[in-house]
């Protein structure tokens, strides 16, 4: 086997074991593309000799900005690690002004960028950016570049013997990316991660994926720019998985079917989704077929792992399975093996339904900082427990601080800040990584987040509240899609809900209601707000006194990443919320504007 331990041998590795037809495949104008390992080196090795004839070198940065994953991603990205350069992957969605400052800060030499979306932003502050010599596009974009002109730069292989001796002087240790974190507060971070950060990550992580090396087809849409499916795409490529590149969210259930996938990658929010729409379908059902399907629903929410709940129990999901749940899994393509769930909590009913289905949900736990996988649940060998996120993969160890948190180290920890000594010193000491999250491992080793350590507050009485843990029992409910826990400082908890619009229509329309004309209207209909207030005191029973929720307000909006509400991963901007609904806020609280 190949002795990997730099990025950029995770397609040599696959070239010598698995040389595969399709390696990446990516679809333009209706028709999947498919590019061979062996294409996939060559184009590598083009934009490396490229980008030494345009001047990059050894540390320079690079930026690559796409709105979708693709081809071409990965063959830029190993081009430019090859030199030892730095990849900066930027997010697509993020302000024009926060694009001027990572490319300012990263002080990166050259950017590609995907469409004429991102171009847009680019152009808008390229001149404010010294260090950018230029932007070279992946679509075909009349007024700028192509990123094939680097590759016929590099069509002249007469550099090749510089490119060889660069990628032999990259150690294992020395910097692969920066990864610009979206802080829920403040300018983003730049995560430095090593080859040996990432390399022993993905290697890590790939022990808990059941599947076959060599056989397996990935479908990849979760933002390439963040180090989870970053990682991953390194991890299929170790264990010879094709990887399929979705056209985007929207086409994802398109794709599913096309493709039909083994693993594929999700967060808990898409997950909500798909149960969402599975529901509304179901509760269009009549007679004996909503009977079965809700039968099999309550079934699917009692689920526990490895035959806990006994034999009878087993004997009706094999029926459940056969007659309601076999539908799920085509929806999926119906060869999904695992789907690894990161970035947020996964509600223990979606696990539970989800896996009672036959489609195997894993929750995993990390950061960017920790190249991101600290645990994973394993479906195999009682690796599996719902309500955790799963056992620390080999070589990351944790220890629990005495106020709860969670304290992280191994191989996979970033070396810092990038130009930020002080946050660094701040989050790493004494060899530990300081997660912010607060948890406990249990005595089988699994481990379990409870909260975030800066998003616990104190109420006026001095009592400590998790939001978090709040605000996941609440989303259970179909009526809430957004909802964040407020009262630091204040006499008591209580809650600004975003409605789940689509399922409150539903509900409305079953119930013969009319709710209102436009989304202020709903808001405040007073027989929405009692049903939502019900779902409320529901959940309420599961908290101690002063941690329910006594007031609520609901918001008219969408939360959303464009709208400031959400980061690119779907995690509150709390500071920003509270700010946007400050009357709500002052309403709940009684305070005089």
């Amino acid at each position: 086997m190949t002795n990997i331990t730099r990025l950029f041998d995770f397609p040599y590795h696959q070239l010598k074991e698995f040389d595969l037809e399709k390696s990446l495949v990516t679809k333009y104008k209706g028709e999947w593309i498919a590019t061979s390992t062996k294409e996939y080196i060559e184009k590598a090795n083009q934009i490396s000799r490229g980008l030494l004839r345009l001047g990059v070198g050894p540390n320079d940065k690079v930026a690559v900005i796409s709105m979708t994953n693709r081809t071409e991603w990965n063959i830029v990205d190993i081009g430019i690690l090859q030199i030892g350069a730095q990849n900066v992957p930027v997010y697509p969605t993020i302000s024009e002004e926060d694009y001027e400052y990572v490319l300012n800060h990263s002080e990166s030499v050259y950017c590609f960028v995907s469409c004429t979306e991102v171009l847009g932003k680019v152009d808008a502050v390229k001149a404010n950016i010294p260090s950018l010599k230029g932007v070279y596009s992946f679509d075909e974009i009349g007024s700028c570049q192509n990123w094939e002109e680097v590759l016929k730069l590099g069509e002249d292989d007469s550099n090749q013997d510089e490119v060889e001796k660069l990628k032999d002087a990259v150690k294992t240790d020395d910097l692969a990316t920066i990864i610009y974190t979206s802080g829920t507060t403040g300018r983003p971070k730049g995560v430095m991660l090593t080859h040996r950060n990432i390399v022993s990550n993905a290697i890590n992580s790939s022990v808990r994926f059941p599947i076959h090396d060599g056989e397996a087809k990935a479908l990849s849409f979760l933002p390439v720019c963040h180090i989870y499916e970053r990682m991953l795409i390194y991890l299929y490529q170790y264990r010879g998985v094709s990887i399929y590149f979705a056209e985007s969210i929207e086409a994802i259930s398109d794709n599913l079917k096309e493709v039909k996938p083994d693993v594929m990658t999700a967060v808990p929010r898409l997950l909500e989704k798909v149960y969402d729409k599975i529901y509304a379908k179901g509760a269009e059902l009549t007679g004996i077929k909503k009977k079965l399907f809700f039968w099999a629903l309550d079934l699917g929410l009692k689920y526990e792992p490895y035959g806990k709940n006994g034999w009878w129990y087993e004997f009706k999901l094999k029926i459940a399975r056969k007659l309601i749940f076999v539908k799920w899994q085509e929806a999926l393509g119906g060869n999904i093996k695992v789907v690894a769930s990161g970035s947020a909590a996964l509600q223990p009913r979606l696990a539970r339904v989800f896996n009672a289905a036959g489609i195997p949900i894993m929750e995993g736990y990390g950061l960017t900082e920790t190249s991101p996988v600290i645990s994973v649940n394993d479906v195999r060998n009682n690796g599996m427990k719902i309500g955790t996120v799963g056992k620390l993969i080999p070589e990351c160890e944790v220890k629990i601080a005495e106020d709860g948190e969670i304290l992280a180290k191994g191989p996979n920890v970033m070396v810092g800040y990038y130009k930020d000594p002080e946050k660094t010193a701040e989050v790493l000491q004494d060899g530990y990584f300081h997660t912010g999250d607060i948890g406990e491992l249990d005595n089988e080793g699994f481990l379990k987040i409870t909260d975030r350590k800066k998003e616990m507050f104190k109420t006026s009485g001095g009592k400590y509240v998790a939001p978090q843990l709040i605000e996941n029992e609440m989303k259970q409910s179909r009526f809430i899609e957004q909802i964040m826990v407020i009262g630091d400082g204040e006499k008591m908890p209580a809650a600004l809900v975003q409605p789940n619009f689509e399922f409150v229509e539903d509900w409305a329309e079953r119930h013969d209601l009319n709710l209102g004309n436009n989304a202020e209207e709903i808001v405040s209909n007073p027989k929405l707000v009692e049903r939502i207030q019900e779902e409320i005191d529901t959940y309420n029973e599961r908290f101690g006194k002063w941690e329910k929720i006594k007031r609520f307000e609901l918001t008219p909006d969408v939360w959303s990443i464009d709208g400031g509400h959400l980061t690119p991963t779907m995690k509150l901007k709390r500071r920003v919320i509270k700010q946007k609904y400050i009357d709500l806020y002052n309403k709940i609280y009684e305070h005089n504007i």
